[in-house]
């Protein structure tokens, strides 16, 4: 009986749940991939990439051999389609990388700058003119894990400040604050063998 798990019949009937759970898994390091390429980690990107395209040759090679089974054609579908979502939960999960923030503060801006640099944030601030007056400009670049809290401090203060995120690839080391020990950011950092100055 111990042999019916390695039967034909066996593989023919769990197939389209083994095809499905390639595709997730597949498309889910595809995810991963682009973003590890996006900020610039050019040795963990090729590692995953041969993850990805190991377990896709996988799921490929059992929809061409099957191609007349239309359970196997939803499930690599379905597949692609769940990895997908997989894929942007493991991104927001892992937050890797920097943001930059910038703010514009009006009522309270000497608060909000005095509490976020209390808090160890390295910003600048610049005076400016709004729309209703004059306002403060504050920019900062961030680990993307530390975004709520930033934010959570500006907005205890001014509910109604205006600010916009956007992605950083690079920047210069000394101009951050001392980055907070985390689980994935150690081991994004163990691919980074030829880092300046090391």
């Amino acid at each position: 009986m111990g042999l019916w798990f390695f039967s034909t019949e066996f593989f023919s009937m769990w197939l389209p749940v083994f095809i499905f759970l390639a595709r997730v898994t597949d498309v889910s390091l595809g995810t991963l991939k682009f973003i590890f390429i996006s900020k610039g980690h050019k040795y963990a990107a090729p590692i995953i990439g041969f993850f990805e395209i190991s377990v896709w040759l996988f799921a490929i090679s059992g929809i061409i051999n099957n191609l007349n089974h239309p359970a196997i054609l939803l499930a690599y579908a379905l597949g692609f389609a769940s990895g997908t979502f997989v894929g942007m939960w493991i991104e927001e999960r892992l937050s890797l990388g920097k943001v930059l923030i910038q703010v514009v503060a009006k009522n309270n801006a000497p608060q909000v700058i005095g509490q976020l640099k209390l808090h160890n944030h390295k910003i600048t601030s610049i005076n400016a003119e709004g729309f209703k007056g004059e306002v403060k400009f504050i920019f900062a670049v961030i680990e993307r894990n530390d975004v709520k809290e930033f934010l959570g401090i500006v907005k205890s203060i001014e509910p109604d400040a205006f600010y916009t995120i956007e992605d950083v690839k690079s920047v210069s080391e000394g101009m951050l604050a001392p980055k907070k020990k985390r689980f994935f950011g150690d081991f994004v950092a163990q691919f980074h063998w030829t880092r300046k100055g090391k």
